[in-house]
């Protein structure tokens, strides 16, 4: 069957990530998957770049050109919302004419727009649409955060600075449902919580929604010896390592201000026997506030990303708005406990006292309690396996590969 991918990226991003995973264990099960980007950062020749970098930069610019003169020149919320009103035009590339599965991740900034999206509806093709946020079924949003306005037909949103009945976050919900209606879509969310939500929106009616998560090559991602990967990667031996990761750092939608104020927490407690991990850009800007000593990696790529999740004792993600993150089953995957929010996707992923510790959401103290049970108090050998084990159970590739091959053959 030739399953064809789009998304924005293919390895740059969460969202891109997990699609590309997901293209590779759907070869590695035999099926002929490739993959159609604006934005090629692998050397895969499976990964099939479309549009010129002029054009590509230009609808990136067209479309957050009109979110910022819509919002009175505020780039307050520039990134937190898309209207799709530009794109590349796909249907006509070989590649999709001979595909028999158009298969949709990620495609916001400039990659597909409402329009090209429709044309993609009425090509024929089975179409299904991987959601690794909210914006498939609401206005223009990609978390609402507390607005439920998408469970009718938007309107009064909250990421616009002159909100109305009928303003643009109405607008294109209404225009997504009209080209919605036109075909029948499989939407699969990366996470139950997302799943339900889903169900909620007007958007999704008359359209099947199932569940499935991301994939992860576990031959990848699997545990090392921790006293080897360290003095491989010179760091100390006698400390606690507490790792953080985010593809930028500085992100206030990672909650690094809670995981700052942990810190603080932490450090009464003789700060000197632990060492904070930052992977990620612009890390040097937490690194300064955090109150333990800590180490900023900077970007590090996937083949080297194990060892540092090995070399780790815990890894802490206190993240605001999440779907289902691709570092907790990385670490996990690796044998590294994780503690996290309780918010999205994270507590299915991370088993309370089994596999890590959920925190109570945005409670630091909660956060900082989580980080000294899993350091000091837990049973460190059995989060290890557990988590390990949990990963083989719900996300090893070959599984979620087989999961998608039954949604293509119905």
């Amino acid at each position: 069957m030739n399953v064809l991918i789009i998304s924005k990226s293919d390895i740059h991003g969460g969202a891109a990530i997990a699609s590309y995973r997901l293209m590779n264990a759907l070869r590695s099960e035999g099926e002929n998957a490739r993959m159609l980007v604006s934005e090629k950062r692998s050397d895969n020749p499976n990964v099939i770049q479309v549009g010129s970098k002029f054009n590509n930069q230009w609808n990136f610019y067209r479309e957050r050109g009109e979110i910022f003169l819509h919002n009175r020149l505020s780039r307050e919320y520039l990134f937190d919302v898309s209207i799709a009103n530009t794109g590349i035009s796909v249907t006509e590339i070989d590649e999709f004419r001979d595909a028999d599965v158009i298969h949709l991740h990620w495609i916001n900034q400039g990659m597909l727009s409402i329009k090209e999206i429709d044309k993609i509806l009425q090509s024929g093709k089975k179409i299904v649409w991987t959601m690794h946020d909210m914006w498939p079924f609401t206005g223009i949003c990609h978390h609402a955060g507390n607005c439920n306005h998408y469970e009718t037909d938007c309107g009064m949103c909250p990421y616009l600075k002159n909100p109305s009945e009928k303003d643009l976050s109405n607008y294109i919900f209404k225009k997504k449902k009209r080209v919605y209606s036109k075909e029948n879509i499989t939407f699969v969310a990366c996470s139950e919580w997302l799943k339900i939500l889903a169900e909620k929106s007007p958007l999704s009616e008359g359209h099947k929604i199932i569940a499935i998560p991301n994939p992860i090559d576990t031959d990848l991602y699997k545990p090392m010896d921790k006293l080897s990967v360290r003095r491989k990667l010179n760091l100390p031996i006698d400390k606690k390592l507490l790792l953080f990761a985010a593809a930028k750092a500085s992100d206030p939608r990672k909650g690094t201000d809670y995981l700052v104020n942990a810190s603080k927490l932490i450090a009464a407690d003789n700060k000197d026997k632990f060492l904070f991990l930052i992977v990620g850009n612009q890390g040097a800007e937490i690194a300064e506030r955090l109150s333990i000593p800590s180490l900023c990696m900077g970007y590090v790529d996937s083949h080297s990303m194990p060892e540092v999740y090995n070399a780790a004792d815990v890894y802490i993600t206190p993240s605001l708005q999440e779907n289902l993150p691709n570092t907790i089953m990385e670490a996990m995957s690796s044998g590294t406990p994780c503690v996290g929010f309780n918010i999205g996707g994270i507590p299915e992923m991370i088993s309370h006292k089994l596999t890590g510790y959920v925190a109570e959401y945005k409670n630091t103290e909660d956060l900082a309690n989580g980080i000294d049970w899993t350091l000091f108090e837990a049973d460190s050998e059995a989060l290890e396996q557990n988590s390990r084990e949990k990963v083989l159970i719900s996300y090893e590739q070959s599984i979620i590969a087989t999961l998608y091959k039954n949604i293509y053959e119905e």
